[in-house]
C-alpha cells in the first residue's frame, strides 16, 4: 500500500451516528414490546458490530493512505480486533436464542454482552502469553549483552503485568460470591479491571501492528532528501554500530533509487553531540557516509538536535534551505520509524520513513519504550478513551440489572 495518496483525514463520526441509531432502535423495541422481538433485537446488533467493524477497518486503510503515522492507526487496528471478538459472541448467541428464543431475555444478552470485554482478553491469551515470553527471554538476552539496567527490565515487568492481569481476571471471575452487595462489588471491580486491561491490549496491539507497517514499508524511489536520524552515541558498541544500520539502510535506498529512476537525493546526517561524545552523531554519520564513497556535496549535517523531535524541527530549517517543496524520506532503526514518523507530521514535513535492521533482542525491550512514549505523549486522549470503556462496560452491567428487574 502506498502512504500520503489521499489528502482528506478520515473520521469515524459515522461510527457515532450509527451507534446512536442503533440503541434508539433497541430502545424503543425494548420498551414497546419487552421479550417479543428478542430475537429482532439480536439481530440489529449482529448488523450495527459488523456494519461499525467494516467502518473501523476502513478508517485504517483509509488513515495509513492519508497519514500511516497516526495515533489513529492504532486506535482502529486495536478496536477492530475487539470488535471482531464482540460480534463473533453476539452471532453465536444469536444462533442460540434462534434454537430456543424462551429461554433467553434482555436481562440475559445484555449480561452476556458486558462479558465481552472478560472474552476478548481470555482469547488474547494465546497472543499475550507468547509475546510475554519473547519480552522476558530478549530481555535476559539484552542484559547479558548491555548489563543490569533499568531500562532493560521494561520487558519482563510488562510481560509480568500482562500474565498476571489475565491470571488475576481469571481467578477473580471464577471467585466465589454471596449476596446482591457482594455480587455488585464484584462487578464493578471487573468492569474497571477488564476495561483497564482491555484499553491497554488493544493499544499494544494495535501500537505493534502500526509499528511494522511503518517499520517495512518502502518509500517511493523518488525522494529529494534524506533524512538521518542519529542515536545517542556512548562508549558502547552498541550504539555506533545502530548508527551504521541507519546509515546503511539510507545508503541502500540511494542506490535503489538511482538504479530504478536516475534520481540521486541529498542526505541529512541529523544528530547533536551529547555529553561525554568526542563528535556529534551528525558528523559520525557523516564521516561514514564519506568512507562509503558518499560525495561530501550531497551531505549536509543538522548538529544541533539532541531527541527526535528536534531532529525534524532542525532538519526542516535544512530542508527549507534545500528545497521548501523537496520530496523527504528518513532512516532509522525499524522499532523506531512509527514514532519519528509522528514527530515529522507534528512538524509538517511529510516525510515517509524506512526501518534499518535491529538485533533481535533489542527490538521488542525498545518497542515497548516506544509504546510507552507514545501513550504518555497524548495522556489526556488515552484518559478519555479509558473512562468511555470503564463507562460503557458500567452502562451495559446497569441496563441488565434494570432489565432483570423488571422481568424483560
Amino acid at each position: 500500500m502506498k502512504f500520503d495518496t489521499i489528502d482528506k483525514k478520515p473520521n469515524i463520526w459515522n461510527v457515532a451516528a450509527l451507534s446512536a441509531a442503533a440503541a434508539l432502535v433497541v430502545t424503543v423495541l425494548v420498551l414497546t414490546s419487552g421479550r417479543k422481538h428478542i430475537m429482532a433485537i439480536s439481530i440489529i446488533l449482529d448488523v450495527y458490530i459488523a456494519c461499525a467493524i467494516a467502518m473501523l477497518i476502513s478508517a485504517f486503510f483509509k488513515q495509513l493512505r492519508y497519514n500511516p503515522y497516526s495515533y489513529n492507526v492504532i486506535y482502529y487496528f486495536g478496536f477492530s480486533l475487539f470488535a471482531f471478538c464482540v460480534l463473533s459472541f453476539s452471532a453465536v448467541l444469536t444462533v442460540r436464542i434462534l434454537k430456543d428464543p424462551g429461554f433467553f431475555s434482555i436481562e440475559k444478552i445484555l449480561t452476556l454482552l458486558s462479558g465481552a470485554s472478560r472474552n476478548f482478553l481470555m482469547l488474547s491469551a494465546f497472543f499475550i502469553i507468547p509475546f510475554s515470553i519473547t519480552l522476558a527471554v530478549s530481555n535476559v538476552v539484552l542484559i547479558k549483552k548491555e548489563g543490569l539496567r533499568p531500562i532493560n527490565i521494561l520487558g519482563i515487568f510488562l510481560g509480568f503485568f500482562l500474565i498476571g492481569g489475565l491470571v488475576f481476571i481469571r481467578l477473580y471471575d471464577d471467585s466465589f460470591f454471596i449476596g446482591p452487595e457482594v455480587l455488585g462489588r464484584r462487578e464493578l471491580t471487573m468492569s474497571l479491571v477488564t476495561s483497564f486491561y482491555l484499553y491497554f491490549v488493544c493499544m499494544m496491539m494495535g501500537a505493534i501492528a502500526a509499528g511494522h507497517i511503518a517499520a517495512f514499508h518502502e518509500p517511493d524511489p523518488d525522494k529529494d532528501i534524506l533524512i538521518i536520524l542519529g542515536y545517542t552515541l556512548k562508549d558502547g558498541k552498541m550504539s555506533e554500530t545502530v548508527l551504521k544500520a541507519r546509515a546503511d539502510r539510507a545508503i541502500e535506498f540511494r542506490k535503489k533509487q538511482l538504479r530504478e529512476t536516475g534520481k540521486d537525493l541529498i542526505f541529512i546526517t541529523s544528530g547533536g553531540k551529547g555529553s561525554g561524545e568526542e563528535i556529534s552523531e551528525s558528523r559520525w554519520m557523516k564521516n561514514y557516509l564519506l568512507s562509503q564513497g558518499i560525495s561530501e556535496d550531497i551531505i549536509v549535517e543538522e548538529d544541533q538536535s539532541t531527541t527526535t523531535h528536534e531532529n525534524m524541527i532542525y532538519s526542516k530549517e535544512k530542508i527549507r534551505e534545500i528545497d521548501p517543496s523537496a520530496k523527504v524520506a528518513f532512516s532509522t532503526s525499524n522499532y523506531h520509524v512509527f514514532r519519528s514518523g509522528l514527530y515529522a507530521r507534528r512538524e509538517k514535513i511529510r516525510a515517509v520513513g524506512m526501518g534499518a535492521g535491529t538485533e533481535w533482542y533489542f527490538w521488542p525491550n525498545a518497542s515497548v519504550r516506544e509504546l510507552g512514549g507514545i501513550l504518555i505523549e497524548h495522556r489526556l486522549k488515552q484518559v478519555l478513551i479509558l473512562l468511555g470503556i470503564i463507562a460503557f462496560n458500567i452502562i451495559l452491567i446497569q441496563l441488565a440489572y434494570m432489565a432483570g428487574l423488571a422481568g424483560i
